[in-house]
């Protein structure tokens, strides 16, 4: 081993779409060590579809399961992609170990769903990393002060993988995924989008915390409190960098995620309880100020058993949310329903300014 700080790479579920993609990852890896001469700390998440059917399975057993229930079986789909990954390695004569969330040292409050991340030690990971080339960490996992499991939320394995960059000094993060970079919105949805070649902090939070499919808002605002530049990757050889987050010039974009959703209440007070108790939840939530409505962002939530625990006034649906982020500004709109967002986030995205292109720099 080097005294070289370990690389940090995270490989999102699309990586592996079937079992194959476990060993082309690993020799990939194992390529890079021999270049490198330096440890790989690796952040997986689940291959697609695995942590949905244990969903389903746990709403077969109990329709209305507790929390904590929840965090222990839908975080252990990670864990095993960390484990078919550290085989692979193993396969091929590399030295890995996998460290799951109670064993990274990654703390968080008692949430169990949805959890805080409140500390990092560093000791756990920087002492598997001196006795193996590869460390694996399953994505999205901790545990709380009393060691029990949590979840930090949908889409968390980027969070995990900055706070692992922390943990043992790297100066970036690689995030690899099946698109090179941000663009300027979805490209499956709205025609003409770019992919932008910088991003700052604060626009690549902002678009998250509206929805948009790019890296976990709190992983961007740890990665700016620790100086670390975020490089977004394809997951495929040769790896291509579309987009670097870190310092610089405000980006225009617009957000569509048609699995947020506006719900609407009887009045500004009971949207008040529904926001303030969805944000307890841990939920990523907007209350729109000009009416009794608040906006449930990215979905996989049960708004209706949140609200029944919280004893609130059940909401109705009012329509999409779609988004605009011009100069550093963000502006909500509402649209009825997903056809009609669609058409908007096409009108708002054609009426952007086309911005001068720059390559990325690492």
């Amino acid at each position: 081993m080097t005294a070289a700080a370990p690389a940090v790479l995270k490989f999102g579920g699309s990586s592996f779409a079937e079992p194959a993609a476990y060993g082309e990852l690993a020799r990939a890896l194992s390529a890079r060590l021999d270049a490198e001469r330096r440890p790989l700390a690796v952040v997986v998440s689940a291959m697609p579809g695995e942590t949905e059917l244990l969903r389903e399975r746990l709403h077969e057993v109990d329709p209305h399961p507790s929390d904590d229930r929840v965090a222990g079986l839908l975080t252990l789909a990670d864990t095993v992609s960390a484990h078919l990954l550290a085989a692979a390695l193993h396969h091929l004569g590399r030295t890995a170990t996998v460290l799951a969330g109670h064993q990274a040292g990654l703390t968080t409050d008692e949430t169990f769903m949805w959890a805080r991340l409140g500390h990092i030690a560093p000791e756990p990971l920087r002492q598997a990393l001196t006795g193996h080339q590869v460390v694996v960490v399953p994505g999205g996992q901790a545990a709380d002060g009393r060691g029990r499991p949590t979840w930090l939320g949908k889409n968390s394995s980027d969070l995990s993988a900055v706070a692992v960059a922390v943990a043992v000094g790297a100066g970036h993060c690689e995030i690899h995924s099946d698109v090179a970079g941000i663009y300027s919105s979805d490209p499956n949805k709205v025609t003409g989008t770019r992919l932008l070649a910088r991003v700052s902090y604060s626009d690549a939070a902002a678009m998250s915390r509206q929805g948009a499919k790019v890296l976990h808002h709190r992983a961007v605002r740890l990665a700016e409190q620790h100086g670390i530049a975020l490089v977004c990757r394809h997951n495929k050889a040769p790896f291509t960098p579309g987009t670097v987050i870190g310092t610089g010039d405000p980006a225009d974009a617009v957000v569509l995620n048609l699995r947020s959703l506006v719900l609407g209440y009887p009045d500004h007070a009971a949207a008040d309880r529904a926001h303030h108790a969805f944000r307890g939840d841990g939920l990523d939530t907007v209350r729109l100020d000009d009416s009794p409505r608040v906006a449930l962002i990215g979905g996989y939530v049960d708004h209706e058993e949140s609200q029944r625990r919280h004893g609130l006034v059940p909401g109705h649906l009012a329509g999409i949310p779609v988004t605009e982020i011009r100069n550093g500004r963000t502006t909500l709109h509402v649209a009825a329903d997903e056809d009609a967002a669609v058409r908007l986030a096409q009108k708002l995205h054609d009426d952007l300014p086309s911005p001068a292109t720059a390559p990325p720099t690492v």
